[in-house]
């Protein structure tokens, strides 16, 4: 005999890696790090993983942690989720609310985010093409001495074909997205390693280890490069630690935000 329908409401809450154990002013309990108590006094603890699948699939997004780098501050992206609605408080569920840069931790710009004219016209996240942001991918490891030029980029001899390239330098190995304080001397690309991409690579999605593809003293003029043709998609703050360098399928989706030059993104690797 089938079983009575029935409705379950599901609200599912995501707490990634928050970076203390104790009860914070959002969250009463943090869940996860919080004892049970009652009938089942079992602590739970949820198990968060970088690799899935028998060691086949690598998560290359960063946890969003209070404590996480924001662009120019040097106190991290600071509480940015809260539980509007408690059911310790006497809610049907937990509800959370959450407020942040669309820039923040592992995210993708759009053409907008540069252009004004682009911006106006609504070339926003909700219009890059999956087909570029899904894909065979080439992690290639960059000279650590130095930023991206023209030179670093011929160097790397990216062949021809290769549509997406996920570009790991020293940002990685300082472990800069795990540092709070923003650090101006990240690796990203001078204006003419973004230029020589440009015309020398079949590349359409450029992926790169630090909150910005372009090094800081080229900030602006690389964006513009890269963004003009509005081909070029760029993800930022990817977290390529233990990943081999070598061939993958990448796969990056966005939240479909009208009207936003950035938003954050979920992307992995599969061997």
């Amino acid at each position: 005999m089938a079983s009575p329908p029935f409705f379950v409401a599901v609200v599912i809450l995501s707490i990634l890696s928050l970076p203390f154990s104790a009860a914070s002013e959002a969250y009463p309990s943090i869940p996860g790090t919080a004892s049970v108590t009652g009938e089942s006094a079992v602590e739970l603890k949820p198990l968060r993983r970088e690799i899935y699948g028998g060691g086949r699939i690598f998560d290359i997004s960063h946890r969003y942690t209070a404590d996480m780098p924001s662009w120019d501050s040097s106190e991290g992206l600071g509480e940015f989720l809260r539980l509007a609605a408690s059911m310790k408080n006497g809610s049907i569920a937990n509800n959370s609310e959450m407020k942040l840069p669309t820039h923040t931790g592992t995210h993708v710009d759009a053409p907008g985010h540069v252009f004004d004219h682009y911006y106006d016209a609504g070339f926003d996240v909700d219009t890059l093409d999956l087909g570029v942001l899904n894909g065979p991918a080439l992690l290639v490891d960059v000279p650590r001495d130095k930023n991206i030029t023209a030179e670093v980029m011929e160097s790397l001899h990216i062949p021809k074909g290769i549509r997406r390239v996920l570009f790991r330098t020293l940002n990685t190995d300082r472990r800069l997205m795990f540092k709070k304080e923003f650090d101006t001397s990240y690796v990203g690309f001078m204006k003419d390693g973004a230029q020589w991409l440009v015309d020398n690579t079949d590349i359409k999605l450029v992926g790169v280890d630090y909150l910005s593809v372009a090094a800081y003293d080229d900030l602006i003029p690389s964006h513009l490069v890269f963004l003009e043709g509005r081909e070029i998609i760029l993800v930022e703050a990817l977290k390529l630690d233990d990943v081999k360098a070598g061939l993958y399928s990448l796969h990056c989706l966005p939240l479909r935000l009208v009207g936003a030059e950035g938003s954050p993104i979920r992307c992995i690797l599969i061997k």
